[in-house]
This record gives structure tokens, sequence and C-alpha cells, in this order.
């Protein structure tokens, strides 16, 4: 799938002139909800994708609160510098949004040619960072991005291929981590692996601030893609996402690893995951793991796998005054931090099918 900045940009701004004139942005829920967290997120509406608040209804349920379209499918959020949120298509994309609850227009921007998004943004420092690769030689990077206009002021390398979440280092203050995922594309076939035998997965830190490469972590089985990462505490937990050739070994490969700033490793689990995590979040003393393809959220403790609740297409994982909430096909669950824990389960309902990713809402700040 090759990126074409220009016709698709000029695809969706008729698209979006022709909403605005029809009145159908944004859209608003007229319903009474639970007052309880709201949900920032993007998500699949009949044959278009949005992004705006969700609301948990008291009696089950989402309830659109506000949304806006989107020229595709997104991945990545994350909460904006002075208020709003980011969001940035799914992988290889070609725009990134800034925006804000109360209905103003969004700031879109367009990748640079040569370039396409990886899937994930955040704001740190002086930059939005965003995760790119270059569409020649598959190469990594991030760019450094001005807050506002989201203009690219520098980009670095990743030192891999494939890169994808990038985070804070909650252990090192001025510095980035950056998942190389290390699967090979091309970019005339989009999202299509090759040459697995070559994957070279990893975990980098950079200097904020200049880039500079500071660490590299990788595990010892290199079939393993370093995807998503979260912290709790002064531990990183890292979801996997497993490549082998056979499908035996991808059904019992680990879906998550730890990083405590100074080396990498496996976290066991008693029984086979199918090999994928959707996406990690903090819990308890733990974290928790979404796995799509087992259908379920997987929790882990210091000791391993201590529950694993079914969840069909389990993915989107928000943290939120001890709960956690987890989106799925048709399905949210909010689940305390008890062992075993208890968990309020809701239909999603609305026509609404969710994205990769979300946050809970409020944040500490402003939107």
């Amino acid at each position: 799938m090759a990126i074409d900045p220009v016709r698709d940009r000029r695809r969706f701004l008729r698209a979006l002139s022709a909403l605005a004139a029809s009145g159908s942005m944004p859209a608003l829920a007229g319903a009474q909800a639970d007052a309880g967290r709201d949900l920032v997120a993007t998500w699949r509406l009949g044959i278009g994708h949005q992004a705006g608040l969700l609301r948990p209804y008291r009696d089950g349920g989402l309830a659109i609160v506000t949304a806006f379209d989107l020229p595709g499918r997104a991945h990545g959020l994350a909460p904006a510098p002075g208020g709003g949120f980011l969001t940035v298509a799914r992988r290889p994309g070609d725009w990134l949004a800034r925006w804000h609850l109360d209905g103003r227009p969004p700031r879109w921007r367009w990748i640079e040619p040569g370039r396409a998004f990886s899937g994930h943004v955040l704001a740190a420092g002086d930059f939005v960072f965003t995760t790119e690769t270059d569409l020649e030689t598959g190469a990594g990077l991030i760019g450094a991005r001005d807050p506002e206009t989201l203009e690219k002021r520098a980009e670095w390398p990743t030192l891999g291929i494939d890169a994808h979440e990038l985070i804070d280092d909650a252990g090192r203050p001025g510095c980035l981590l950056v998942a190389n995922g290390g699967v090979p594309t091309r970019p005339e076939t989009g999202r299509i692996k090759h040459d697995l035998a070559r994957m070279s997965s990893s975990l980098v830190r950079l200097d904020a601030r200049t880039g500079r490469p500071l660490g590299q972590w990788r595990l010892t089985d290199p079939r393993l893609s370093i995807r998503h990462l979260a912290w709790n505490g002064d531990r990183l937990g890292i979801a996997l996402q497993a490549e082998h050739d056979d499908a035996a070994d991808r059904a019992r490969a680990p879906v998550l690893a730890w990083f405590d700033g100074d080396v990498v490793g496996i976290v066991p689990t008693a029984r086979p995951l199918a090999g994928y995590g959707g996406g990690v979040a903090a819990f308890a003393d733990g974290f928790a793991v979404s796995c799509p393809r087992a259908g379920g959220i997987a929790l882990f403790g210091a000791g391993g796998l201590r529950e694993f609740l079914p969840l069909a297409e389990a993915c989107p994982l928000a943290g939120a005054d001890g709960r956690l909430l987890a989106g799925g096909a048709d399905r949210v669950f909010e689940l305390d931090a008890s062992m075993p824990p208890r968990p309020r389960s809701a239909a999603v309902g609305a026509g609404i099918r969710l994205d990769n990713h979300w946050l809970a809402w409020p944040l500490a700040g402003p939107a």
C-alpha cells in the first residue's frame, strides 16, 4: 500500500467540507450517563472512523459525548501540551491531529515526503514526538515536532526498524524509551511482513533533547516484537507480539516482558495466550495485557500470570483510581485491584467498534 499524502489530504478535506455543510460534526450524546470516568478514544462507526469522548452509561453501554471524523483508522493517543489530545494514524500512516473536547476544529499535520507515521505520539519536554519510518530504507525514526504547529523540527534514528510506542523514561528524567518492533515491511505492501528471519527488536533509550542514544536492550528470543510500554512504579511493562514461523511456537510465546532501567526479562505465563499482547497498562502491583487473539485480559503480578478474564477482541486498556478499564468487541470491563478481581461489564452498544488504545478522563491538568 503506497502512501500518497496529497491525494489522501484532498480526499479527506472534501469529506470534511461535506460533513460541515450537513451539520453532522461534532456528535453529542443526549442521554444521561454515569458520572464515573469517561474515555478519550478512537473508534469505527459505520464505514467511518472517529475520535472523541465516550461515556459509560449507568445501566450499560457507551454514549458518544463528542466526536470528530478522521481520515482513516487511528492508533495512538496522548495528552497534548497545554490541553487537548494528540491522535495519530495507524501505521503506515500519513496524518497527525491535535484536538480538544470543546468541538473547536482540530489541527492537522500531514507526514513529510518519504516518511510514514508508525502509530504512536508523545508530548514530553519541548516537543511532540512521533514514531516514524523512513520509507526508502525502512529505518525507524523519532520526529521531534513543534507542540503548537506539529511541524517537524528534527528527526532522530531509533537504532532499529518498525519503531512503535515511545514513553518517558521514569527512571531517567529527560530521556525517552522507544520500542523498536523489528518487523521488516516494505512501503509498497504496507503492513505485510517480510523476511522475518532478519527481525531485530529492541528497547532504546534516547536523550529527549538531542536524540543521542543512551542504551539499547534486546530479548534473547529475536522473534518477539517489542510493541507497547507502560510504567508501574519503577518497572516498565512491555507488551510483546510473537512472529515465529511455527504456529505452536507463536501460541505459547510470552506476551509480557519487564525492564527495570538496566535489564530486560520475560514474565512467565502458566497458559498459552496466542503470543499476542495488544496493549499493556499498570494494574495493582503488576500489569494487565490485552490479548485479542486469546480472547481476554491477562493480569500479571510479581510471580507471573495471576488471572485471565475472557473478553472477546480485548484491546484498549486504561488505568484510573486503582481500577482498570478494558474494551473489547462488544463489551467494556471495569476491574478493581482485588484478587480475584471483580469485573463490572457493560455492552459497548451504539454501533461503536473500539480501536486499539484509549485514555481515562479526566486526566491531570486541563484538556
